[in-house]
């Protein structure tokens, strides 16, 4: 920040030899904006809207007959997915079969595409289930997908609690798209 803009905005600090990373958009993750106000779908279920967008604006990678693919908003690191069901359920023990196997299904897709997109090195997958669990929208079960590369946990996230993504949403969305498997059920 210049001697100008410090001039313009009191109280902005002073120089301290510090570059800043802004990360303005986990402000409304923080804030809890486009969180769900209860446990039906009418109330503000983003999994539940997302369907019913245009793929790119909905962030949706890829459609199955009972769930889908879409890129979290807030990714713990670049090509974050998540696995949905169509179907507005909480508990894995509540899906059916063929939900189960699609979401399956889905999620070996995403880790072939992530890996050929992007050179993924592993993978987190997994599902929060329940608030007490982490998860962030406990009312519609998802299942993560978190590529991995080697030194990607380094003291951006560690010490400086920020993480570094190499490119906009719409960008991976298209990347990951273009890499998608067939469905060769």
């Amino acid at each position: 920040m210049s001697a100008d803009d410090r001039a313009d905005h009191p109280g902005a600090g002073e120089t301290d030899g510090f570059q800043r990373l802004w990360t303005p958009h986990r402000m409304a993750y923080i804030k809890g904006e486009n969180k769900p106000t209860g446990s039906e779908p009418q109330d503000g279920c983003p999994f539940c809207r997302v369907p019913g967008l245009p793929d790119p604006e909905g962030l949706v990678v890829a459609r199955g007959k009972s769930a889908f693919a879409v890129l979290n908003l807030y990714p713990y690191n670049s090509g974050h997915l998540l696995i949905c069901p169509y179907r507005h359920v909480a508990d894995y023990a509540g899906i059916d079969a063929a939900e189960a196997a699609e979401i399956a299904a889905l999620t070996q897709q995403g880790i072939t595409a992530l890996r050929s997109a992007s050179g993924a090195q592993g993978f987190n997958v997994g599902m929060n289930l329940g608030s007490v669990a982490g998860a962030g929208i406990a009312a519609h079960l998802h299942q993560h997908i978190v590529p991995r590369w080697g030194g990607d946990t380094n003291f951006m996230p560690v010490v400086g609690r920020t993480k570094v993504l190499p490119e906009l949403l719409g960008q991976t969305r298209d990347a990951l798209v273009a890499h998608w498997p067939a469905d060769d059920r």
